[in-house]
């Protein structure tokens, strides 16, 4: 299954990409670290320099299309 993430960095606006869910428990554990750590998201390869990232969202629903709060 993907998740929909969104990485937070000191000096750019967040990159917001869809991995699944291995690679989401990887870069979990390499944060914190520092160096560089490779992300193979849906839409192609993201190198990250782990000490610029900030934060992780990850996000728990899914995107709907429409009007109103559904139940």
């Amino acid at each position: 299954m993907a998740q929909r993430i969104s990485i937070g960095f000191h000096a750019s606006p967040p990159l917001a990409t869809r991995v699944s869910d291995q690679e989401l428990e990887r870069l979990h554990g390499a944060l914190g670290t520092e160096g560089w750590h490779d992300v193979e998201a849906e839409d192609g390869s993201i190198r990250l320099n782990l000490k610029h990232v900030l934060w992780l969202r990850v996000e728990k629903d899914e995107q709907r299309v429409g009007f109103g709060i559904g139940s």
